[in-house]
């Protein structure tokens, strides 16, 4: 799995985001074990890339949230 732009990450649904992170996070467990295991991942930079991944799809998670919650609060008062 490359990196992933954030251009790229907006431009997928909530569900589609969903499940990168949990591909990643899956990704990241199995290299995690490796490592346990004193064996060499195959790629040393494949975990920080996972990590930084899972860390913007969660971030663009967040902002989505956030922006609905803000819209909420900004509308019409009575």
């Amino acid at each position: 799995m490359s990196l992933l732009r954030m251009r790229e990450l907006r431009a997928l649904t909530d569900e589609e985001l969903r499940r990168k992170i949990a591909e990643a996070e899956n990704d990241l467990l199995r290299e995690r074990g490796v490592a346990a295991m004193g064996g060499a991942p195959p790629s040393p930079g494949r975990m920080r890339a996972l990590r930084t991944n899972v860390a913007r799809a969660l971030t663009v998670l967040s902002e989505r949230a956030r922006a609905a919650t803000a819209g909420r609060a900004s509308g019409p008062s009575r």
